[in-house]
């Protein structure tokens, strides 16, 4: 499910804020990112089609969440373009991208967590 930019900066408003009136969510797009009325409304069918919303009785919400939409997202990343190979992946990106001493630390205590089960 790809997003564009525009798209990724509404939902992530939508995703901040949810449950939210569509009225509210009007306003707060014509504040942050400077959208009419029509403008909002367009973007939220849209992503209301792709199922990532759904908007009733006035009130927005998410059918996915946005940890589990960029979980989503990551994981065509890596099988799509390492061959669903995590460890590829990894050495990819850190190949330019060193990680710190709390993010190795981190990634550390994922896979022990990972691997209590």
């Amino acid at each position: 499910m790809e997003l564009g930019e525009a798209q990724n900066r509404f939902a992530d408003i939508i995703w901040a804020n949810e449950p939210i009136g569509s009225g509210e969510l009007v306003k707060i797009c014509e504040k942050e990112l400077n959208w009419k009325k029509p403008t909002t409304y367009t973007v939220l069918r849209k992503l209301c089609e792709k199922g990532i919303f759904v908007n009733e009785d006035g009130y927005v919400q998410s059918i996915i969440d946005r940890n589990s939409f960029y979980a989503m997202k990551s994981e065509k990343i890596v099988s799509e373009s390492y061959s669903g190979s995590l460890p590829m992946f990894i050495a990819a990106f850190t190949q330019r991208n060193k990680p710190s001493e709390e993010e190795l630390d981190e990634i550390q205590r994922m896979i022990d967590e990972f691997r209590k089960g």
